[in-house]
């Protein structure tokens, strides 16, 4: 399970952090690219499984879910494309190309000094 994994590697990260900032992880907020198989809803059970005995246990996970980005060949415009209305909001045109979509990524973690 992708999901499993993922959840591992956010808190093997963020127990690293913790023992170099001297402090309890509260919250962690990480983010991935749309094209990403992480479904929300099996990565938080995942973490809260894992985290359970370990300074972990009880911080909140934020995900954010970026958009996915093109760039228009015509007038070379990048922007977050909305399949349903796949057209460059800057000319109309729907030539382009889908750009690489964004990595999973931990973003931030916020500690309770003890």
């Amino acid at each position: 399970m992708h999901e499993t994994a993922v959840a591992q590697g956010l808190i093997e990260a963020i127990l690293q952090e913790a023992d170099k900032q001297g402090g309890r992880p509260v919250r962690a907020k990480m983010s991935c690219g749309r094209l990403n198989a992480v479904n929300d809803e099996v990565l938080r059970f995942a973490f809260e499984a894992i985290a359970e005995g370990t300074p972990c246990e009880g911080m909140a996970l934020e995900i954010e879910h970026k958009p996915l980005q093109a760039k228009c060949r015509a007038c070379e415009s990048a922007f977050a494309i909305d399949l349903s209305d796949a057209r460059c909001p800057r000319c109309a045109g729907d030539d382009f190309e889908l750009l690489p979509d964004a990595p999973l990524v931990l973003d931030e973690i916020e500690f309770e000094k003890e």
